[in-house]
């Protein structure tokens, strides 16, 4: 999210820029976070269930490395084509010198503290909950997690000047359609994951029977493939959940004897969560961002990004 406004800044004189945003889904919003628990939802989801936080690092690089060569080719090819289908006027604009500056830069502090907070939530094992009423808890770790980080996001809302964000023509809306879509989909798959969840006695059993050999070791293909085509649909996180579950939930053993099993897991939450915008909220955050500032740019075209003095194509 805070790489999407430059990227949007770089490509805003090309008239054929779609490939650039739907490369930067896969790449950055997806698989770009699959070293690291804190990059992905589902890797942080398996260490809060036990997994060492450096396992990904040290058995996600080479799949990240193949899969990113791979997509980075292909980018090329695609944008080269792109490129050359540009009229003389459009690239004597984008090879134009321009300025380069970054406001706002304590900000990054502020990022720095989310990233602790959330490692730490995941650190911070503890029993304890807090009741809201109805039967319902909440851990107490990641309550505390959730109002550190909203007291971060109002440090940084008062903390930094309004000009930025006009510059960077921040909206809410994105924000708010995201919030309501996923919202809606936490709520219609949850049958569908109680499904999963029953195992054998369910009616996925056929599905899930793919998953296990009959000598009872794990068909790691399936796996492969089930993970990442349901995270395709399901939101990966709570998707990953159920795979890691169905694989016996035991992390000190998916790590070793079972590491190729956790892997098929982890690379098909982490890199199918591309395949759709419903896979992984960064996804559709950063369509609208991009969608929203095609909007601003259509309804006018003397003023964009908050200063006349930007051009705009859309």
């Amino acid at each position: 999210m805070v790489l999407i406004r430059p990227m949007i800044r770089a490509n805003q004189d090309r008239n054929y820029n779609i490939h650039v945003f739907v490369f930067f889904i896969f790449l950055v919003a997806n698989i770009g976070g699959s070293l690291t628990p804190l990059g992905d939802p589902p890797l942080f989801l398996g260490f809060l269930k036990g997994v060492d936080f450096l396992w990904t690092l040290g058995t996600m690089l080479a799949p990240m490395l193949f899969v990113s060569g791979i997509l980075l080719a292909l980018f090329y090819l695609i944008d080269r084509l792109a490129w050359n289908r540009e009229s003389s006027g459009v690239k004597a604009k984008s090879a134009a010198t321009r300025q380069i500056r970054v406001e706002g830069l304590h900000n990054v502090l502020y990022l720095f503290a989310v990233a602790l907070t959330v490692l730490a939530s995941g650190i911070w094992h503890r029993d304890a909950t807090f009741p809201l009423g109805l039967g319902i808890e909440l851990p107490l770790n990641g309550l505390v997690r959730d109002v550190i980080l909203v007291a971060l996001a109002l440090l940084s809302w008062r903390t930094t000047k309004r000009a930025i964000r006009v510059e960077n023509a921040f909206s809410w809306a994105p924000m708010q359609e995201v919030a309501m879509l996923f919202a809606a989909i936490f709520i219609t798959m949850v049958p569908v994951l109680a499904m999963l969840r029953a195992g054998a006695n369910g009616p996925f059993a056929p599905l899930l029977g793919l998953v296990s050999a009959d000598s009872g070791r794990p068909v790691n293909a399936a796996y492969f493939w089930l993970t990442g085509g349901l995270s395709s649909f399901l939101d990966n996180a709570p998707t990953y959940l159920v795979f890691f579950n169905l694989a016996g939930g035991d992390a000190q053993e998916l790590m070793v004897p079972l590491a190729s099993t956790l892997l098929a897991i982890s690379a098909g939450a982490v890199f199918m969560g591309a395949n759709t915008y419903i896979g992984n909220a960064p996804n559709f955050m950063v369509r609208l961002t991009a969608r929203n500032a095609a909007s601003r740019c259509r309804a006018s075209s003397a003023i964009c990004y908050g200063r006349a003095r930007f051009s705009c194509r859309c």
